[in-house]
């Protein structure tokens, strides 16, 4: 899962958002934020952007898979009328 980006995003502008002046107190708010976000996130029920790609192509096949068979079964349904 690529969510780093994301918290040092999120982490960088609450530390910009500090005032001025907090010294060592500024990384450890950093550090906090991040934490509490990182548990955060790891509890989300989050798949990774390759995960979401492979069931992307698998439902993609399985879609042309069901279309042809039912083209197959209209052409059977057919040859059965006639």
């Amino acid at each position: 899962m690529n969510d780093l980006p994301l918290i040092d995003r999120i982490v960088a502008e609450v530390s910009r958002r500090l005032p001025a002046g907090l010294g060592d107190l500024r990384e450890e708010v950093e550090r906090n934020v991040q934490a509490v976000l990182r548990e955060a996130v790891s509890r989300l029920d989050l798949v990774s952007r390759e995960e979401f790609d492979l069931q992307q192509q698998v439902l993609a096949r399985t879609r042309q898979k069901l279309e042809a068979l039912e083209r197959e079964v209209s052409a059977l349904e057919r040859a059965s009328h006639s």
